[in-house]
């Protein structure tokens, strides 16, 4: 099927930068197919996705349909986009007409969604071919892909370990080399932490950058689609191919465009540091906090300079978020009541009991909590206690950012606090997983970009991530600042040896 293609190999095909990829493709007098890449795609999930659970449905059909028309575009002379034959491994939680999207939950039992997500649509007008619907926290609401109806995603690097969420799958599914690419979504942290703890980049877009259309809403204040891939430039091509305004979006807005800027060096910029991230008795920090020292380091010595800077309110950034992200949810998911699609409960005898044995029985025990608070934040007489406060302190934070970016350039974190953890170690702590997402809420309530790049690796081998932030609006500057750092560090994607032990 793959003739002189194999799946794993030096040199790969599979495994060159997006842009390096798609430019083959679209070469006519080159014999790289789009068909080629997404048969290898597919192999190598079969082989390396039974070990992570990365996938809970493979689109194979549709991608080699996409693939052979892509082909057929370069045997014609037209151009298939710049994404041309790269596999594309998209989170369960985006629309993918044909194929299930479950949400990692059982209440979405049987459904298919009629309509394209904006942003898969228009990653497919790039050129880029579906492989896959990726694992994830149900209704996105986690920390380490645990909470899915279909059970756990593995790490690459340590299959007993989390890959982190909740677009764990997806993560997983670029850190093995499964897909170059992958969609995901954050609501506070769900692109950024999976990506640190699997060793890849992973970008939450200004809010309003990309179309939520076809998006399942868990908190709609809150919830961004961005990209997965193995570095900063190849989640920059995805970026470009999904960001714009939208009809279907009302949020969506202009935004300064993304193209790289060859100008920008690490010379001069000014980095801040922000007082309240400092990981100094936080127990497992003291690698994840060495690794960004190190990235501070190489910062200095290139000529750039540090800021210190305070956000006395990003220590409320988690008792907000969760007052926030539920309320939000429990008004979303009133939805799934099995009168309209999904899961409907057999043998009740009223509508209140269709209802209610429908949501018990569809409804995992992270997904109830949260609508549970979620209701009491919104309830009469804690309203104003609650979520209007909450929504005042997001507010405040929003300004103290504000003024953030008038000092500096851009802000450095960790993107986690810890490397990844095993799987199992946090199921029965809610709080000890909420606070896995202690670093990267702020962006979200605030609405600001933030991305997660490699930084190096634990004496255990596994990866940590280092995160930058910026100002709304700022991809294109925090990309470019992403790729000086990879170049001047030396971190990057680093392959697990999962890849090749097939």
């Amino acid at each position: 099927m793959l003739g002189a293609f194999t799946p794993f190999g030096a040199d790969h095909p599979l495994d060159l930068p997006v842009a390096a990829m798609a430019a083959r493709v679209r070469d006519k007098d080159d014999a790289l197919t789009a068909v080629e890449l997404v048969q290898t795609a597919l192999l190598r999930i079969e082989l390396l996705d039974p070990g992570l659970n990365a996938f809970l449905c493979v689109t194979g059909e549709l991608g080699l349909a996409q693939a052979a028309a892509v082909d057929a575009k370069v045997q014609a002379g037209e151009d298939p986009g710049p994404l041309a034959g790269v596999p594309l491994a998209v989170k369960d939680n985006l629309a993918v007409p044909g194929a299930p999207m479950t949400c990692a939950s059982k209440i979405l039992e049987g459904y298919s969604p009629p309509t394209w997500a904006t942003s898969v649509e228009r990653a497919i007008g790039a050129g880029a071919c579906v492989v896959g619907k990726t694992n994830l926290d149900e209704f996105a609401m986690g920390s380490s892909t645990e909470n899915s109806a279909f059970g756990p995603s593995r790490n690459p690097y340590d299959p007993a370990r989390v890959p982190g969420g909740s677009s764990g799958g997806s993560a997983a599914a670029v850190a093995a080399g499964m897909a170059p690419l992958a969609l995901g979504s954050d609501t506070g942290g769900s692109i950024r932490q999976p990506a640190a703890l699997c060793g890849i980049v992973g970008l939450k877009p200004t809010y309003g950058r990309v179309s939520r259309s076809g998006l399942v809403a868990f908190a709609s204040s809150l919830d961004q689609v961005g990209p997965m891939a193995r570095s900063a430039a190849d989640a920059r091509a995805l970026l470009q191919a999904i960001a714009g305004t939208d009809p279907l979006d009302a949020t969506t807005r202009p935004m300064p465009a993304l193209e790289p800027d060859e100008s920008t060096r690490l010379d001069g910029l000014r980095y801040g540091t922000v007082t309240e991230f400092g990981l100094d008795g936080v127990p497992g920090g003291e690698q994840a906090q060495a690794a960004v020292n190190g990235v501070r380091a190489t910062l200095d010595a290139a000529g750039a300079s540090s800021v210190a800077i305070s956000l006395p309110l990003v220590t409320s950034s988690i008792p907000v978020y969760y007052i926030v992200a539920p309320a939000e949810a429990s008004s979303n998911l009133a939805r799934y009541d099995g009168v309209r699609y999904g899961r409907r409960a057999e043998d009740v005898d009223s509508l209140q009991a269709l209802y209610a044995r429908t949501r018990d029985e569809g409804f995992g025990d992270e997904v109830k909590r949260r609508i549970l608070i979620g209701t009491f934040a919104l309830s009469s007489g804690y309203a104003d206690a609650y979520y209007k406060k909450a929504m005042a302190a997001r507010t405040r934070l929003r300004e103290q950012f504000d003024a953030a970016f008038e000092q500096c350039d851009v802000l450095l974190s960790a993107t986690t606090p810890t490397a990844a953890f095993g799987v199992g170690e946090k199921a029965d702590d809610p709080l000890a997983m909420y606070l896995c997402d202690i670093l990267t809420v702020a962006a979200n309530l605030a609405g600001i970009p933030a991305i997660s790049i490699p930084c190096g690796m634990t004496t255990d081998g596994l990866p940590l991530g280092l995160q930058l932030w910026g100002r709304p609006g700022s991809e294109g500057q925090l990309l470019d600042v992403a790729e000086r750092i990879a170049e001047a560090s030396g971190h990057g994607y680093v392959a697990p040896s999962v890849k090749g032990a097939e």
